[in-house]
């Protein structure tokens, strides 16, 4: 597509949908045309947890790696990013990588996402690049009150309207084994992969491990790799007959299967998070990309690989539909095999920069239509910034704390460190859909328990384990648990057990022996009851009808203080 052909798309997708100015055209054609590179090309979209509008979300501000992953990819944030990037301060491309100045850039550059607006960049680029293969990383199913209540349906009816041709999954899970089996007979050409989900009883393949698609005569192979802590991240009864883990051996079968049937190039879907797939590159043979997901990482440059077959590209693509990936490889053919080069680019979907498609806007339109009143009702008003994504805390998290203490007169809150959920400003009215971007998952019962001391802190030893272990093969995915009302210090860099300290209630140290009263919810135990959280905390906000801004309760931070996975803001 040359630049005149580029700038028609636009125009037409502007006489079809939301008009694009001359300026804005402009901003748009230096954003979105991509000369093409090669003769394979791959389209890549991840951990959208069923945002189908434009929405704003904050990139974290803390992203702390440890061990080998200390100052590099994905763990690097602000200005840290920015320079590592090579990308200008106060850019669009600033704002939707980082949480830099992020609520006055958030004004100055819109919203990001939206399937519709994906649709349209997705088309431009499939015209560009004939035969490029749309891939979905999973996460796609969950994550908003609509695919809650369909249990998945509206998106998998939006994505088959958006052709994907081959997915995996992680949250897709929490629905249960029988309802993934019977959605995954609706997808039409999607291919949904887990080479690594096995059944318990024999280890036989639960799902396609892996396809083989010709993009313009080369023949490519493409594997799937679910996220292998789904049984522990999430309740086990869930998928109580399925196995799943990394599987390294059997990923390495996978590969050398697909070599030997003619695939001149191997690329992993994966969804086990960055860290993993930068381990995993390093010990398994013959995949050229992995095209990653599950931490939600907007990595603008992948990371290259060094294995004993030769190099692998790494990349992750963000979350909330907020980044398509494009990876062009140059494979050669004839006699000479293999992938000789390649380019990639994470675009950011300005909302405002690419026109709704208007057929995905139907679809979308119709899918919500059953529940829109629902939806839009309001119920209070935030005074301040409420977002999620870090490692710690984030102010939308501290409302959801907030909400447990009062309403459930504890001591304690908990609540789990998701990635996902959307992003207010300040003034903006939180309406019921916004609630449950945050909250609607299949266990959403809240729980009140007395805990002891002692058994708090062996509590956030184990999860802080969880995400600051230095081997990335025993990270179980996630963030921090987020905690109200206590208080601690704690050292990422320190030795299994002792990352926790000076753990406080009210200014006094707790105690090991006495239990205090915690609330929580999302509990993965079997039979945990309560009520749903989201019933919960929008009778808290009614009660108020405003609420004031937040500053979430994270740590004291320990031997971090020149990582560069911590932000200037």
């Amino acid at each position: 597509m040359n630049r005149r052909e580029f700038l028609g798309t636009l125009a037409a997708a502007a006489a079809c949908g939301a008009p694009l100015n001359a300026s804005r055209a402009q901003v748009a054609q230096s954003l979105y045309e991509l000369p093409r590179f090669g003769n394979v090309h791959l389209l890549h979209f991840t951990d959208c947890h069923a945002q189908l509008l434009p929405a704003h979300f904050r990139e974290p501000s803390v992203n702390i790696g440890v061990g080998e992953a200390a100052g590099r990819l994905p763990h690097l944030v602000g200005e840290h990013l920015l320079r590592h990037a090579g990308i200008a301060p106060g850019s669009r491309e600033a704002h939707a990588f980082t949480s830099l100045d992020f609520a006055a850039a958030a004004r100055r550059y819109g919203k990001v996402g939206g399937f519709a607006h994906l649709a349209t960049l997705i088309k431009q680029l499939r015209a560009s690049r004939p035969g490029a293969l749309l891939l979905d990383g999973g996460d796609t199913w969950q994550g908003s009150a609509t695919a809650l209540w369909t249990r998945g349906n509206d998106m998998i009816e939006v994505c088959r309207a958006l052709n994907i041709d081959a997915m995996t999954a992680h949250w897709e899970f929490t629905y249960g084994a029988a309802r993934v089996q019977e959605a995954v007979k609706s997808l039409g050409r999607t291919e949904f992969l887990a080479q690594n989900v096995k059944t318990a009883d024999f280890g036989d393949p639960v799902f396609k491990p892996w396809v083989m698609r010709e993009v313009n005569g080369v023949p490519v192979a493409i594997i799937g790799q679910a996220f292998p802590y789904t049984p522990i991240a999430n309740p086990r009864h869930f998928v109580a007959e399925w196995t799943f883990g990394i599987q390294e051996a059997e990923l390495q079968k996978v590969v050398e299967t697909a070599r030997a049937q003619g695939a001149r190039a191997v690329v992993l879907l994966s969804h086990n998070g960055m860290d993993v797939d930068i381990k995993l590159a390093g010990r398994v043979r013959g995949i050229d990309a992995i095209l990653g997901g599950h931490t939600h990482d907007g990595a603008p440059l992948p990371v290259i690989v060094n294995n004993a077959g030769g190099k692998t590209v790494v990349t992750n693509a963000g979350s909330n539909g907020k980044f398509l990936g494009v990876l062009d490889l140059n494979v050669g053919t004839g006699g000479t095999s293999g992938v000789t080069d390649f380019r990639y680019r994470l675009l950011p979907v300005f909302a405002n920069l690419l026109p709704a498609d208007t057929a995905m806007q139907a679809v979308i339109d119709r899918v919500r239509a059953p529940f829109k009143t629902k939806l839009e009702e309001p119920l209070a008003v935030t005074e301040g910034l409420l977002y999620r994504r870090g490692n710690f805390n984030g102010t939308l998290d501290q409302l959801i704390l907030d909400a447990l203490m009062a309403e459930k007169n504890a001591e304690i809150a908990f609540s789990p460190g998701f990635r996902w959920g959307s992003t207010l400003l300040s003034g903006q009215t939180i309406l019921r859909e916004h609630l449950m971007d945050q909250t609607a998952i299949t266990y959403p019962a809240v729980t009140l328990n007395d805990i002891s001391g002692a058994d708090l802190k062996a509590l956030l030893e184990d999860v802080c384990d969880n995400l600051f272990n230095p081997d990335p093969y025993l990270q179980q995915g996630g963030d921090m648990v987020r905690i109200g009302g206590m208080t601690y210090a704690c050292e990422p860099g320190a030795p299994i057990g002792k990352r926790i300290s000076d753990m406080r209630l009210n200014g006094k140290p707790l105690d090991a022996d006495k239990r205090y009263k915690v609330a929580g919810w999302a509990s993965v135990a079997e039979g945990a009851t309560g009520e749903p959280v989201w019933d919960l905390v929008e009778r808290y906000l009614k009660n108020r009808k405003t609420v004031a801004a937040r500053a979430p309760n994270v740590p004291r931070l320990l031997g971090s203080s020149r990582n560069a996975g911590l932000a200037s803001d």
